[in-house]
């Protein structure tokens, strides 16, 4: 069991790590909105537990140990997210924050049940995946939105940012996961998408949002 902040420290560490793994402790700082001597600190107390790899003035990087306890928590947030959608009725712009205060809690019984009430599910409201009970996570094959040529049919499949503004923007355009896109033009000056799905078309996309759209081939 971890504290609070030692929880904190180990999701941020995961979310920011780069493919190699590792993480500048200036921009763990900047994540978690901490002074540098309290950080600097923490990662200590985190290399004493074997959850973190440390030296002065180099990158942080997790032990494996320390990955799997990050796992856990980002599993705990995700099916919480799920949940308040699948079975309470939230939107899904509406449970990051609720979410944020329950993956503290010290239950594995409790997440696995939710886990089961809800079939089991790969991925959260947003389509990021769900790490299983052992801190495994297979992550499903997309691409952005803005990557993809004119005349491309694509299932919108996560969404890379799931601030409130960004949901909200994409719910009064009516976009959710599973909605079939066709690409039919984009501009060459900014890489504005136009786009069809549903009963809208023509619907024009900026490089900004269509960048932050993950999608795979139908």
């Amino acid at each position: 069991m971890y504290s609070k902040t030692e929880e904190n420290y180990l999701k941020a560490l995961f979310n920011l790590a780069g493919k190699n793994g590792e993480v500048n402790v200036n921009e763990l700082g900047k994540k978690l909105n901490i002074k540098m001597p309290t950080v600097n600190s923490m990662v200590k107390k985190l290399a004493e537990k074997k959850l973190v790899h440390y030296e002065s003035y180099k990158p942080v990087r997790l032990t494996e140990k320390g990955k799997k306890a990050a796992a856990l928590i980002i599993r705990k947030h995700r099916l919480t997210e799920m949940y308040l959608v699948e079975k309470m009725g939230f939107g899904w712009e509406e449970v990051h924050e609720i979410a944020e205060q329950l993956e503290h809690i010290q239950s594995p019984e409790l997440f696995e049940k939710m886990d089961e009430l809800l079939g089991f599910p790969g991925v959260d409201p947003h389509g990021s995946p769900i790490p299983d009970k052992n801190g495994k996570i297979t992550w499903p094959k997309s691409s952005r939105l803005s990557e993809v040529p004119a005349g491309t049919v694509v299932t919108l499949t996560a969404v890379a940012d799931s601030s409130d503004e960004f949901l909200k923007f994409l719910n009064s355009r009516e976009l959710k996961l599973g909605i079939k896109l066709t690409v039919t033009a984009i501009e060459n000056f900014d890489g504005t998408m136009t786009v069809h799905y549903h009963q809208h078309k023509g619907v024009t996309l900026s490089r900004v949002v269509c960048d932050k759209l993950l999608v795979a081939a139908v």
